[in-house]
């Protein structure tokens, strides 16, 4: 079981530090993705020109690649900010939404992947598929138990050093050979555009920020998911609806407290 003193540890990490997250990320999600950041107290950049991606990604505390709209040049710098990532050894996190769905997104993402990002975010048919051993979902939404993808996740963790996050009701954070699982949640995060991609900077930021502790970037994950899933249940509880919940989740990744991460379930 994960030591919940990491949670919290990782939890302050970002809020003393304020990563530097250059999100190279979908035309939907950017404004939520930005607020979900500047909430727990990191400092988002949406740079995803080429010629700027590289040289900013380097000097960052965190990337995030997220593959929701892919254009031509976003493509490329994808690529060129990864490159620079993996020199200047900055944690970087690849979200290949909707691969094996989409032909140029999931070229694109099974050439980032062999690129040793520090994290593989996705639903359970997403990272089936890029593993290569299934045709992904419905887009973004998984047709695929989270349990069905551990073999998948596993091989993408052995081959290029990655952590994969697995969403689902239950998440599942593994490694070559661990699974730590993170429950709690709320179902309402899937009622507003942006909260499985936001999720993905949200983790940019926490192994960004896991550097300056003795946070390994297993745990960093598995943290982030637990203050996103106690955020989130928060908010549910003072929501009327999704407009309302968005508003209160924003609110909660402020005020999240290490007493907020008790009601999740670590394993």
């Amino acid at each position: 079981m994960m030591d919940r003193a990491i949670v919290s540890s990782a939890l302050e990490a970002v809020r003393e530090t304020s990563p530097l997250v250059s999100c190279i990320t979908n035309s939907v999600v950017t404004n939520f993705t930005a607020n979900v950041l500047l909430a727990i107290g990191a400092a988002p950049a949406m740079v995803d020109i080429v010629g700027e991606a590289g040289p900013f990604a380097s000097i960052a505390s965190g990337l995030l690649i997220n593959l929701g709209t892919p254009t031509p040049e976003q493509r490329e710098a994808a690529r060129e900010a990864a490159s620079a990532a993996v020199a200047a050894d900055v944690p970087w996190v690849l979200d290949p939404v909707a691969v094996g769905a989409l032909v140029h997104r999931t070229d694109l993402a099974r050439e980032l992947v062999t690129m040793g990002p520090t994290v593989v975010r996705g639903n359970a048919s997403e990272i089936i598929a890029l593993a290569g051993e299934g045709a992904g979902g419905r887009g973004v939404d998984a047709s695929d138990e989270v349990e069905s993808a551990f073999e998948a996740a596993q091989l993408i963790a052995r081959n290029y050093g990655s952590v994969v996050a697995i969403s689902g009701a239950t998440d599942a954070i593994v490694s070559a050979d661990q699974i730590i699982r993170v429950g709690g949640g709320a179902e309402m995060l899937t009622r507003v555009t942006g909260g499985g991609c936001a999720l993905g900077a949200f983790l940019a930021a926490f192994v960004g920020a896991a550097k300056t502790r003795a946070v390994t970037p297993l745990e960093a994950v598995a943290a982030g998911h637990a203050v996103y899933s106690a955020a989130g249940e928060i908010a549910q509880e003072k929501a009327s609806g999704p407009g309302t919940f968005q508003m209160h989740f924003l609110d909660s990744l402020y005020l999240v407290s290490t007493d907020d991460l008790d009601r999740i379930p670590l394993s």
